[in-house]
């Protein structure tokens, strides 16, 4: 194969995406759309990769960081003019170039590989990939001459009443002989309704030229998708979210309702794991085998080991290892540490705590800046208060410590093992090993009291 440079052109203003945000910097689950094009053309090893860079240059160079080098088009006027920004690096280089947009983030690596190897094949001088859509409104078309062969590439706004009933869409990807590329390039006018240089003139340049132009069409047009607003955003996440739910159920997860299921591309999940419909799971996300998360749950940026189970609860920044049941309504917050089997009840809620194995918290509890150990029984209504409206205070309970119902641990406090302390209870000393903590008023009767009541009830 011969050399291949890369453009990616992400200059645009993306102004129908109504976001401050460049546009090639909204997600699509769980990437940014140009992670998603760079992910796709790493696996063709280019020799040269620049992206073009224009509205919010300095985000998207940010961003993008070391894996790629970059060109500012100070000025965007149109695809054809963002390509020759690249000609002081480009020009003269032996090999082909190709040329996507970083708003396109649905193509496959195994697709671009094989239209490369189409236009070598076929030595094309450029070979434009295309695809047939059922609604083309928006696309630039593909018009072909009597013979089939590409004469030209029509933009909507230029197109007429019978261009547009063409289904052949230009899906802005374009492979082209690079010497040929920019000679071409210096053709190229504006005459058009943009006023805009198209990079798609140049075939008709080369066609002239009696240069070869080749087509490659898609098998799969949801590849072709590029995301301009809002509505093409939802619709390139349902697709790519209906990718990864497959993948994961070939692979041996179980997706109940995979229609509704909501997992990033960068989440990890084992064999025989059961997820019910309205699971969302995001970002740096692993998840063992055997687990079971029910509707509802929200896991991100979590690591979840095996035979869990996960009952309609928001997980976040947190550990588990396994047998351990959580929920429902929990709320796992960062650097919740839990270690086997433990349980974690309903409206129950973890911060920054870690706890044994076999303890638990059945309800109603919120335990914060604390190192709980095995064996630990958290009564229902206990709070562990570990903020002083200043600064935040730890708290250490020692295994098999029975932590009675409406107790609340005031930081700094050491509970030793095998200790109590008695319902109600606000614990601000320390208990040392096997004793009793009680720490509440003595309780008072007030005989007839009832009889002095201004209002009876």
């Amino acid at each position: 194969m011969s050399d291949i440079n890369i453009l990616i052109l992400a200059a645009g203003h993306g102004s129908r995406m109504k976001s401050a945000t460049p546009k090639v910097l909204h997600n699509v689950a769980g990437q940014t759309m140009i992670d998603w094009v760079l992910d796709a053309v790493e696996p063709l090893k280019a020799d040269k990769l620049i992206t073009i860079i224009g509205v919010g240059a300095e985000s998207v160079q940010e961003h993008v960081g070391d894996r790629s080098s970059f060109i500012l088009q100070s000025q965007q006027l149109g695809t054809g003019h963002a390509v020759r920004q690249a000609e002081s690096e480009l020009k003269g280089r032996d090999g082909v170039t190709l040329i996507m947009s970083g708003d396109t983030p649905m193509f496959r690596s195994e697709t671009l590989m094989g239209f490369i190897a189409e236009h070598e094949r076929a030595n094309n001088a450029v070979t434009v990939l295309t695809a047939i859509a059922e609604d083309p409104t928006g696309y630039g078309r593909i018009v072909r001459g009597e013979d089939e062969t590409v004469q030209k590439i029509i933009e909507q706004k230029d197109a007429s009443i019978t261009e547009r009933r063409i289904k052949e869409i230009n899906t802005g990807v374009y492979v082209f002989n690079n010497r040929l590329l920019f000679d071409a390039l210096a053709q190229v006018k504006n005459n058009n309704a943009q006023g805009e240089y198209y990079l798609p003139d140049t075939l008709n340049i080369l066609r002239r030229s009696g240069e070869q132009i080749g087509a490659h069409t898609l098998q799969d047009f949801t590849e072709s998708l590029g995301v301009n607003d809002r509505v093409a955003l939802a619709t390139a996440n349902r697709v790519m979210h209906q990718r990864i739910n497959h993948q994961l159920m070939v692979s041996g997860v179980e997706l109940l309702d995979p229609e509704n299921i909501y997992i990033d591309s960068t989440v990890h999940i084992g064999q025989d794991t059961v997820i019910e419909g309205g699971v969302t799971i995001l970002g740096d996300t692993s998840i063992g085998t055997n687990n079971t998360i029910t509707q509802g749950s929200r896991i991100s940026d979590s690591m979840i080991g095996n035979d869990n189970v996960i009952t309609s609860s928001h997980i976040e920044e947190s550990t588990l290892k396994n047998g351990i049941t959580v929920g429902p309504y929990a709320h796992l917050r960062p650097d919740a540490q839990l270690d086997d089997d433990v349980h974690i009840g309903n409206f129950v809620e973890v911060k920054n705590a870690q706890l044994g194995k076999n303890t638990k918290s059945g309800h109603l509890t919120y335990i914060g800046n604390a190192t709980i150990g095995q064996d630990v029984n958290i009564g229902a209504g206990s709070i562990f208060v570990n903020y002083d409206g200043v600064n935040k205070f730890n708290s250490t309970v020692g295994d098999r410590v029975f932590i009675g119902s409406n107790t609340k641990i005031v930081a700094p406090v050491n509970i030793a093992q095998e200790s109590i302390t008695a319902a109600g209870s606000t614990i601000t000393d320390d208990i040392p090993k096997h004793a009793m903590g009680i720490a509440r008023t003595r309780q008072t009767n007030k005989e007839n009291f009832w009889q002095h009541m201004p209002h009876k009830f």
